[in-house]
């Protein structure tokens, strides 16, 4: 049964009390050239340009416009090819075959080769400086060129979802002659880049030479606008067009100019726990956090109700993995909470942190209502709100944090893409979870080439991750994108991506 709440009437008053500022977007009005759209950005892209070292969601869904791998995902959630005109797979699942597109060319104008393929994938499988770029490409055993339209990779071990893993942004394929990626970005996509104020904008034209339908707007601005506060204002004032990702408040907030399309972000929103640091070392206390909070409370709160409960790491785009049942193994129980917090040694309670990223209204929102709905059990939590740079820093990538809530994505259309993070040795597992059963169990699921027996063994890491309260999962946000009713075309993916090149002007 779905844990329901009621928004006390102390929340809003205790959550109204913390604020901060940030400096706002700015610029001339967008829309004035009809060939234009500017759309509004929570948080710049990563310093370099190379999409082989993109991490963030945030990077890779604007890369996802300038680069391609040799296959890609469409709005519908397959597999299509991109650089590749055509590819196959052995029956062992073994070899991946791939066909080269004719006369495809990279931004500079020149065309794409073998040689670069082949460039491209072994740089991302490069384990000179620790884990490949790509954790599936550690499978790699060679890659092999065959005849100028024809390349193989050759997998260690069998991997049906191998495919899946080559659409991931990082995997795009840029020229080997490129000597400076983090500064010159050049690939195929439909639009390239043309320049960048770090903290300010980044701009992309329309490639003309792209192999496919193109995009149909020639200038994308993209403009950082790291005051989340401050989205209804630049909207309205015209500084930019579109912002995806507004509150529910913010959407109801703007005039008839704009149409509000709502599709869901496709990530885990959870409070993250540092596995790693008292007092979430003991799974009592992790459980004890899971049985305090209602996700419905706090969905109320967030975005008037909308979202969807989620009970371990895996969404519901992706149907045939995702288990609803799990959303029940923590229906909110004080006492139960109280008792666990006892036996593990907190009969009092305790005071943590919670490290938020300050661009991102929606988590903020979230930790709020943590922090009022914890207190019932004795527990107190403070929130620290952190810049962007320094979450990827400190957080994710130091893992130097007791807390966080944020949403985390796929970056490819497979469960291992989610789940695969959390695995012992795993070097993006930044809530430092360990568990050989789990490793057993993901394991089973990367090396099954029998698509049953994977799916149930992907579900068993679910189940894993929700009895032993790895994290508190709370939900799959719901995306509001604010667009203004100049443009149209927008299209929600089952990834966590921006297609620009499928907007277009509406004909007044």
């Amino acid at each position: 049964m779905k844990r329901k709440g009621v928004v006390r009437l102390f929340l809003v008053f205790v959550l109204t009390t913390l604020t901060f500022a940030l400096s706002a977007c700015s610029g001339d009005k967008a829309g004035e050239n009809s060939s234009k759209i500017t759309v509004g950005i929570p948080q710049d892209i990563e310093d370099s340009l190379d999409p082989h070292k993109a991490v963030a969601a945030g990077t890779k869904e604007v890369f996802f416009n300038m680069f391609e791998g040799l296959v890609k995902p469409d709005s519908d959630g397959n597999i299509i090819p991109a650089v590749a005109s055509a590819y196959k797979v052995s029956k062992d699942g073994k070899v991946y075959t791939f066909t080269l597109r004719k006369g495809i060319k990279f931004h500079d104008g020149s065309l794409v080769t073998v040689e670069d393929i082949k460039y491209s994938i072994d740089k991302c499988a490069d384990t000179s400086n620790g884990e490949p770029l790509i954790a599936a490409f550690s499978n790699i055993e060679s890659v092999n060129i065959l005849d100028d339209e024809t390349v193989e990779i050759v997998l260690k071990e069998p991997n049906t979802e191998f495919a899946s893993d080559l659409a991931n942004v990082t995997a795009a394929i840029v020229p080997a002659s490129n000597k400076d990626p983090d500064v010159n970005a050049i690939g195929t996509g439909p639009y390239k880049y043309v320049s960048r104020s770090p903290q300010e904008n980044f701009t992309m034209e329309k490639f003309d030479d792209y192999w496919g339908e193109g995009a149909h707007i020639k200038d994308v601005v993209l403009k950082v606008c790291a005051n989340a506060d401050s989205f209804v204002m630049n909207l309205e004032g015209g500084s930019v067009d579109m912002i995806a990702r507004v509150t529910a408040t913010q959407a109801a907030e703007l005039s008839d100019n704009f149409n509000i399309l709502e599709g869901t972000m496709n990530l885990v929103q959870a409070l993250y726990l540092n596995n790693a640091v008292e007092p979430f070392q003991d799974a009592r206390v992790r459980q004890a956090l899971c049985y305090a909070i209602d996700p419905q409370e706090i969905m109320d709160f967030v975005s008037d109700g909308k979202g969807t409960e989620i009970g371990s790491s895996m969404f519901p785009a992706f149907e045939k993995y995702y288990m609803e049942e799990l959303n029940d193994t923590y229906s909110r129980d004080i006492e139960k909470a109280k008792e666990l917090l006892a036996e593990a040694g907190y009969p009092n309670g305790f005071s943590f942190t919670i490290t938020v990223p300050s661009n991102y209204q929606q988590h903020i929102d979230t930790a709020q209502v943590l922090v009022e709905e914890l207190k019932e059990i004795g527990v107190n939590a403070d929130i620290q709100l952190i810049e962007w740079d320094s979450w990827l820093s400190d957080v994710y990538a130091g893992r130097n944090y007791q807390s966080t809530v944020i949403g985390v994505d796929a970056s490819s259309l497979t469960a291992r893409a989610l789940l695969e993070r959390f695995g012992s040795d795993a070097p993006n597992n930044f809530i430092n979870f360990s568990s050989p059963e789990y490793d057993t169990a993901l394991q089973n699921a990367i090396s099954s080439t029998d698509d049953e027996q994977k799916t149930e063994n992907y579900k068993e890491c679910e189940r894993i991750l929700s009895e032993k309260a790895a994290n508190v999962y709370i939900q799959d946000l719901p995306e509001f994108v604010a667009i203004n009713k100049k443009y149209g075309g927008y299209q929600f993916y089952q990834l966590y991506v921006q297609d620009f090149s499928k907007l277009y002007i509406v004909e007044e």
